[in-house]
């Protein structure tokens, strides 16, 4: 678990993943979108060949290299969170973990669990394991009365929440700033699109015809790229709140069961 957030504290991550995800955009809409393949007579200046799909998004102009970058970065901390968030989970299953270490804790014995937190690995065995090291702990100590027994343990759950739950929710925030802004790209994308559609209109005499569909298909295909962006990161950012209220849950079912049980224990 250290590994694990170690590896989530690298400096600079998101920046970093952004910028490359700019690069590789870029890259992939100046030389895939844009090879002379999809095009008629090699030139991305002509029309797409018959159902290239990839000219088409070439087509929808240079707000589709921001789009694709976009959906990159969505792509990269989803992957990076279903990651972490299962690393976080440990071992089996967490509900199945929280049982046990109830029955445990209600049979006094701290040592089996504190080996069960030891073997599960996760978020929730950790918060669970330092409750339980305090709870040995202040079981020796006659200088504290049952209060403020009681009132270090819930500290100890309290401070190792506190510690786990920023690694959980890191990069959300990207993933969440993405989904808002890529419909908002991609209604830019649709603006330009359609203000070159309406020029070839406008054209002294015959319409331009190319121009106009150019001007549709920039619109189009960059109102799609948004839109999948924005739904994908809405999706994940939802779904990853969704485990880590999951997760917190765990850790506050285990925290308040070892807090009653040793009252309970403890009644003088």
């Amino acid at each position: 678990m250290a590994q694990e957030k170690k590896q989530n504290n690298i400096p600079f991550f998101g920046p970093i993943v952004i910028v490359v995800s700019v690069v590789v955009g870029w890259l992939l809409y100046s030389f895939v979108l844009g090879a002379g393949s999809n095009f008629e007579g090699g030139n991305h200046d002509n029309k797409p060949l018959p159902n290239n799909f990839l000219a088409i998004m070439y087509k929808g102009g240079v707000i589709v290299p921001l789009l694709i970058a976009i959906l990159l970065v969505v792509l990269t901390f989803t992957i990076e969170r279903f990651i972490t968030i299962a690393a976080a989970k440990g071992k089996g299953s967490v509900e199945a973990f929280v049982r046990r270490i109830k029955g445990l804790v209600a049979s006094g014995d701290l040592q089996t669990a504190i080996a069960e937190c030891d073997k599960q690995r996760g978020s929730v065995a950790n918060v669970i394991r330092s409750g339980l090291v305090k709870y040995d702990q202040i079981e020796k100590d006659t200088n504290l009365d049952k209060e403020e027994k009681v009132a270090a343990i819930q500290k100890s759950l309290e401070e190792a929440t506190a510690l786990e739950l920023p690694m959980l929710s890191k990069n959300l925030v990207i993933i969440s700033t993405c989904a808002s802004i890529a419909t908002l790209v991609g209604l830019l994308g649709t603006v330009l699109g359609m203000i070159k559609a309406f020029a070839a209109l406008a054209n002294a005499g015959a319409p331009d015809a190319i121009g106009l569909a150019n001007g549709i298909s920039e619109a189009l295909i960059n109102t799609f790229l948004g839109i999948m962006a924005a739904a994908l990161g809405i999706v994940f950012y939802n779904l990853f709140n969704s485990l880590i209220d999951s997760l917190t849950f765990g850790m506050d079912e285990a925290g308040y069961s070892i807090v009653q049980t040793y009252s309970a224990s403890h009644k003088n």
